[in-house]
Parts: C-alpha cells; sequence; structure tokens
C-alpha cells in the first residue's frame, strides 16, 4: 500500500500594517495637534493641508512651517503635545480591527510598523483596543523593510506609496488601501501588488490568499 506524500502547509503569514490612514483615521487628532502647535508657538500652520499629506515622518511636515534649526524642538514639543490632544480624537479605519483578528485567526501574527513616534503608536492602539503583536515606529518607506524583515513578514499593508517601497524592499507583497493620500491608480502605478478600496475588504482578500499560497 502506497501514501501519497504529504506536503506540510506554509507557515502562518506575519502581517505587517501601517498606521496612519490604514488602521487609523488619524487626521482629527493630527489636525487639532497642528492648531495647538500652531497656538502654542506663535506660528502658522495650515492643519487644512497638513492631513491631506499625512504618511511622511513628522519633520517633513514641520520644515514647511518652521525654520530648520527649530524643526527638531517642534518636533519634541509636538510630539509632548500629542497625546492628550490626539490619542481620543482619532478612530479606528473601517475594518482595522477585523483586518488584525482576520490575521491571528489564520494562526498567524499582525505586527504594526510605521512612521509615527513608537510612544504614540502604542497609545493609539491601546486607546483603540487594537492588540497588535509587535509596534515598530519612527520609520519611513525604505526604512520599513528592515524591521518587516526581522519580523518575517510576507505581507505589508500601507496607504501609502511609501509603505509600497518599504514592503518590496523586504520582499514582502504590497497590499494597499486607498484610504490614504494616494490613490489607487497611484499606488498601482508605485508597483503595489494588490490594491484595495479599504481594509473591509482584506480579510476576504486574505482567505483568498491564504488558499492560493497553501
Amino acid at each position: 500500500m502506497t501514501s501519497r506524500a504529504q506536503h506540510p502547509a506554509p507557515p502562518a503569514p506575519t502581517v505587517g500594517f501601517d498606521l496612519d490612514m490604514t488602521l487609523i483615521d488619524s487626521r482629527p487628532g493630527i489636525h487639532a495637534c497642528y492648531l495647538a502647535l500652531a497656538e502654542r508657538t506663535g506660528t502658522y500652520i495650515d492643519a487644512d493641508l497638513t492631513i491631506t499629506r499625512l504618511g511622511p515622518p513628522l519633520a517633513d511636515e514641520l520644515i514647511n512651517w518652521y525654520p530648520a534649526d527649530q524643526v527638531p524642538a517642534m518636533s519634541d514639543l509636538y510630539r509632548e503635545m500629542y497625546p492628550a490632544i490626539a490619542i481620543a480624537a482619532t478612530p479606528a479605519m473601517p475594518g482595522a480591527r477585523e483586518a488584525i483578528a482576520a490575521v491571528r485567526e489564520a494562526g498567524g501574527r499582525a505586527v504594526v510598523v510605521t512612521a509615527k513616534y513608537e510612544p504614540n503608536a502604542k497609545l493609539h492602539l491601546a486607546h483603540l483596543g487594537i492588540d497588535a503583536d509587535a509596534v515598530i515606529g519612527d520609520l519611513w518607506a525604505e526604512q520599513k523593510a528592515e524591521a518587516l524583515r526581522e519580523e518575517g513578514a510576507s505581507v505589508y499593508v500601507g496607504d501609502h506609496v511609501g509603505d509600497v517601497r518599504g514592503a518590496r524592499g523586504a520582499d514582502a507583497l504590497s497590499v494597499a488601501v486607498a484610504t490614504g493620500p494616494c490613490d489607487a491608480e497611484e499606488l498601482r502605478t508605485a508597483g503595489a501588488d494588490v490594491v484595495l478600496g479599504d481594509l473591509t475588504e482584506f480579510p476576504r482578500w486574505l482567505s483568498d490568499y491564504l488558499v492560493t499560497r497553501a
């Protein structure tokens, strides 16, 4: 009697997620924090404009409003003010909790890799009851690749072309959601492997991906 060789199932995936405009709608909190910073420092900041270009590091935005030699101090002040102003004002994106749950239900790990200051990123997730297996902050675009590799992520989900570059640098599948400043066509042009309307589509996509992968 012969038996067919049994092929082991592929390991459960580690999926990386960006934070701002992927898992959380950070626009209300960031808007309020920029207005507070402007009032505190007496410097005009167009908060409406700032929230249309979320994704890159804080310093990349502050350089538009402060002299370069003041940016480090303004970054520190913004981050100090942020928890009291922005955390409670920031909701989860539609489908965020379900996306994390889908990874867990598949036996995988969900990790957050973000450009946001890491302590504030953790405060957001704790406030919203989103439990990630790891949170790594202060990384932008290609810098994210190292953390994704260290965590063994085979998929990275983000809303910005910088997230696509981070995924590709880590040889991870780039899953983009068109919920941030970059539209679907821009994300595809940047090289995203998959473009979803938002995270509500992620559990079905993950289920299909795991079947194909097996």
